[in-house]
């Protein structure tokens, strides 16, 4: 019988990242950004992506690596290798322009005023542990493209990069309610910090494990 389950997956093909995925993968990041779920109805208006995709891709370009599937980009990773100076650049480079997309509603009200303040302060990405784990990411995965491997090849091919930069440990944070996200970070070795063990939403790897 043959295998269908690799003749699917032979469909998704990871490559870099180009300019012109962007708009693309913004979708992602928003069809992806509620646990996992569609964010489109909760978090209107860009929002999600002008945190944690597109600072990304203009900062550091070059971590960032597209899933392709039948229809066009349905995944990526995006990451930083030095969370301290891309905070910098943020609150230099990006700041400016993502106060006058985003304006700050105080106190917040709903969960879309509360992310804003997210974007306002990039210091949150500082995690505890810069010295062993320096670098940050996000993955996002359309359904379509789960449960065949994907994820695991994506962080496999930026642990390499990052080691081959001398960068020794990665960090990311997953939602509360995402369970399905920790458990597949849990399996391919992801671990609490070192200082916040009884933290299971901030997780971590060195660049030398194998996943």
């Amino acid at each position: 019988m043959p295998d269908t389950r690799h003749d699917e997956t032979s469909r998704y093909v990871i490559r870099r990242y180009r300019d012109e995925d962007e708009p693309a993968l913004r979708s992602v990041c928003v069809k992806t950004g509620k646990s996992g779920g569609d964010a489109t109805d909760w978090i209107p208006g860009g929002l999600l992506p002008d945190i944690y995709l597109s600072p990304y891709v203009r900062y550091a370009p070059d971590l960032a690596t597209v899933v392709d599937g039948p229809h066009g980009p349905c995944g990526y990773i995006v990451a930083v290798g030095d969370t301290a100076a891309f905070v910098a650049w943020y609150r230099e480079h990006w700041l400016p322009r993502f106060r006058a997309a985003h304006p700050l509603v105080e106190p917040p009200r709903t969960a879309a005023n509360r992310l804003t303040r997210t974007g306002y302060h990039p210091e949150g990405f500082l995690g505890p542990d810069q010295d062993l784990f320096p670098a940050h990411m996000h993955i996002d995965l359309l359904p379509m493209a789960q449960g065949r491997g994907l994820g695991r090849l994506l962080i496999r091919r930026l642990l390499s990069q990052l080691r081959m930069r001398g960068v020794t440990g990665v960090q990311l944070g997953v939602g509360e309610s995402n369970h399905r996200a920790r458990r597949f970070y849990e399996h391919i070795g992801f671990r609490p910090l070192p200082t916040t063990r009884d933290n299971p939403l901030q997780l971590c790897i060195g660049t030398d494990k194998e996943v």
